[in-house]
């Protein structure tokens, strides 16, 4: 089985985590999670990943209740910065070399983030798992994987969710809800389809990075996205 993608950016959401449980870190999941991974790494795939915190707080729904944003968006950094080295722990125990390259400096448990140093480990085969988000507060993980995608210019940002694709609305509480093949960048940002925010499509539009939304769920969709299968839907021009 041939990889159809030399470089590419995983989006894994922290809730996704975090299982039946619906809070912090599911062993069971982050192992199967590292399973697949290690499947297309297998391929010869450099492999580049962002994972956000929910499972453990989000920072908008702090700021609801009374947080202040910043503050909020902060703890969430560092929520994606534990779920990052959890998915390292379980990647390395499946044998792959994993480094962590955050955007906040925490020399004790990860690399910071510097571009050139992501690409070289890329290059020597070992995963890098971008963690902390873009560094900043009031953007989300989505804007940081597009974000770090065109950075390393990766060939593809996959985005794992619970559904199989996008829908016009969301099919959970929409059961007549339209599910898309496929949707131009333009189309997604004018319908406000809700997959990914606006200031990641528009940088994976102005950078020509096409997005797969996928379920994660499936066991052997990371392969079949990365082989060229027709899984989800495809977002590109």
């Amino acid at each position: 089985m041939k990889a159809e993608y030399r470089r590419v950016v995983i989006k894994l959401s922290g809730e996704g985590l975090a299982g039946e449980n619906g809070f912090g870190i599911s062993p069971a999941v982050i192992r199967g999670v590292a399973e697949q991974i290690r499947e297309v790494h297998g391929l010869g795939v450099q492999i580049g990943i962002v994972i956000g915190g929910g499972n453990i707080i989000r920072g908008v729904s702090a700021a609801s209740q009374g947080m202040d944003r910043a503050t909020a968006d902060y703890m969430g950094m560092m929520a994606g910065i534990m779920n990052s080295v959890a998915l390292q722990d379980a990647l390395e125990k499946e044998d792959v070399p994993t480094r962590v390259l955050s955007a906040l400096e925490i020399k004790e448990v990860a690399e910071p983030y510097i571009r050139r140093r992501a690409m070289r480990h890329l290059e020597k085969g070992r995963i890098v798992i971008f963690a902390a988000g873009t560094g900043n507060p009031y953007f989300t993980t989505d804007t940081a994987a597009a974000l770090r995608a065109a950075e390393i210019h990766a060939d593809l940002i996959m985005k794992a969710t619970r559904v199989d694709g996008v829908y016009s609305a969301d099919p959970e509480t929409h059961p007549d809800a339209q599910r898309f093949d496929r949707l131009r960048y333009e189309e997604a940002i004018q319908r406000n389809l809700r997959f990914m925010d606006q200031t990641a499509l528009q940088l994976c539009r102005e950078n020509a990075v096409p997005i797969v939304v996928f379920d994660m769920t499936v066991s052997g969709n990371i392969r079949k996205v990365v082989c060229g299968e027709r899984v989800g839907t495809l977002v590109s021009e």
